[in-house]
């Protein structure tokens, strides 16, 4: 259990995420933070990243990477695809 409300890790994640758009805009793609809930940072990947084959390795060692060196190492990030947004309430 990370030592944060999640309305505490809104800015702080939103602040780290800027670090990592760059990196992804030069391949073409976005993404967009879309909810924080118990600690888990869900985001959707956007542009050349949907469906690319590294959009895995994007995830894990570009944007979480980023948010453990940032504020904490347990953090975790989960993709949401487009058109899966109602069914974060499904990943806590």
């Amino acid at each position: 259990m990370l030592p944060f409300s999640d309305e505490e890790l809104f800015p702080a994640v939103e602040k780290s995420l800027e670090k990592v758009k760059p990196m992804l805009a030069l391949d073409g793609g976005g993404m967009e933070l879309l909810a924080i809930k118990n600690g888990k940072v869900f985001v959707q990947l956007q542009g050349a990243c949907v469906g690319c084959a590294a959009s895995g390795q994007t995830l894990k060692y570009g944007i979480e990477r980023q948010l453990r060196i940032d504020i904490h190492p347990e953090i975790e990030v989960i993709n949401i695809a487009p058109g899966m947004e109602h069914m974060i309430d499904e990943f806590e």
